[in-house]
This record gives C-alpha cells, structure tokens and sequence, in this order.
C-alpha cells in the first residue's frame, strides 16, 4: 500500500525528502491522503480516476485530496504523460522527514499527524497478516512481528534508533527475479503509561 519511506518521522539521510511545515503536517492528517502519497511514491504516477478506483472513492473526492497534496508541495503534476483531460500526478520527494524534537508550535497538528500514521501502520499490518496464508512459501517465513523492550537511557535510545535507520537506509534494493517490495516498519518509542515526576 504504501512505502515505509512515506512515513518516516526520524530524520534520516535520503536522496529526496519533504520536511513538511505545520499546515502540510495538517494535510497529511487526513488519511486519505496519506494513502495517496504512498501509492504515487511506491506504485508510481498515476491519475485522479486510477487513484479513486484504487481507494474506493469517488474522483470529486480523489482530486480534492490531491489539489491539497500539490498545494503542500508533497506531489505534482506529471506533464510527460496524459493529456488536458486526464491529468497524471507523482510524488516529489521520496520521503517525508520531520525531527518532532524540535516542533514547539502546533503540538496538536503533530499528533493528529502522528495518530494518522499509527492507524495506517495497523491498518497495513493487519493485511499483511491476513494475506500471509496467500504469499509464496518462500515469504512465509520472512518477517517478523516482534518487540523489545530494554532500559536505556535518552541518549542510548537515540543511538539505537538512529543504528537502526542507517541499517535499513544501507540496505540496497535488488535487481533479483525473486525480489519482491519488503516493508520495513521501525517504531521506538518510550513505553506508555508511566508516571513521571512533575
């Protein structure tokens, strides 16, 4: 559905990546939209009718959504294809990045951004495993779903996090018939519900 790129929110080093202001992390709350960016940046260009078929809405709505994507800079228009009747759309940037650490102003709009792609990374996690039965054997076993907790101090976690990122960003694509789009989510973050002195 959509790339793990798309929704980064650890700054890392990327050939290409948007760092949204406030209003654009107010556009991107909308889940509908947040789904429009993945698939233009994992499945490529595509127009307003393909993108609402893909998402079972109607085009009012799919062009609606995608106007408020140009207008923050996340995708534009792809003048190489189509025609004036059937516009094509891509994405800019192959990723967005924002460092939450230092956003003081609009601490709502990060977290309803933030609760957006929560939801979208357990509505995306939730389909992988219900298509596990249906993948080639071969995939099967790739993959895990596991957690870890360990005590660490702010700079510890900090370190790991970003050894993590770098791990994944080395990684380089293959050109393998066997290879197939894998998705990698890293999600660190201090174990809720604590209590904490003023």
């Amino acid at each position: 559905m959509f790339a793990n790129k798309s929704w980064q929110t650890y700054p890392v080093v990327v050939s290409s990546s948007i760092t949204p202001d406030i209003a654009g992390l107010r556009a991107l709350s909308h889940p509908v939209r947040l789904r429009m960016l993945g698939l233009l940046r994992t499945e490529g260009p595509a127009t307003a009718t393909t993108l609402a078929r893909r998402l079972d809405l109607n085009t009012g709505a799919t062009s609606y959504h995608l106007r408020q994507l140009a207008q923050h800079g996340f995708i534009e228009e792809d003048a190489e294809r189509g025609n004036a009747r059937d516009r094509w759309w891509r994405a800019s940037h192959e990723a967005t990045r924002t460092d939450f650490r230092t956003q003081e102003q609009g601490a709502e709009d990060v977290e309803a951004y933030l609760a957006t792609v929560a939801q979208l990374y357990g509505e995306r996690l939730r389909v992988a495993v219900a298509e596990m039965a249906f993948v080639p054997e071969q995939w099967r076993t790739v993959g895990t779903l596991s957690d870890w907790e360990l005590r660490l101090t702010p700079a510890q976690a900090d370190a790991l996090v970003q050894q993590l990122v770098r791990l994944v960003e080395d990684t380089v694509d293959s050109d393998a018939e066997d290879a197939a789009p894998f998705a990698i989510n890293l999600n660190a973050f201090l174990r809720p519900g604590q209590q904490w002195d003023a």
